[in-house]
């Protein structure tokens, strides 16, 4: 398999990035993550997501909607909100969201 960035969209869209530190309470986080990948892909302005983490415990999800709507559809979701309770209750010592519109974006991939 080879790793790849997510293609480039044809703007305008939005991205929502979700930095986090994750403190020790591991209980139930890794099926509830599965469940937001299953629920946020059903949501027909969802375009994608890229995440990261780094030595120390930081990690970065980056999520792209089509629009305002898609992302209002996400956050408003019962089981996901439910989600950021259990995340800010046991599992996350801090974390930032932003929200921004993209005006511009491209990409590259080295043929060969």
């Amino acid at each position: 398999m080879t790793l790849q960035p997510l293609p480039a969209f044809e703007p305008p869209y939005l991205m929502a990035v979700f930095s986090s530190v994750r403190g020790a309470e591991e209980s139930g986080y890794a099926e509830t993550l599965d469940r937001m990948n299953e629920i946020v892909a059903e949501n027909p302005g969802f375009l994608g997501q890229e995440s990261a983490g780094a030595p120390g415990g930081l990690g970065i999800t980056v999520a792209y909607f089509r629009d305002h709507a898609s992302l209002t559809r996400w956050r408003q979701d019962a089981e996901h909100q439910a989600a950021m309770e259990q995340g800010r209750a046991h599992w996350y010592e801090s974390y930032t969201l932003h929200v921004a519109t993209v005006e511009r974006s491209h990409g590259f991939v080295r043929n060969g």
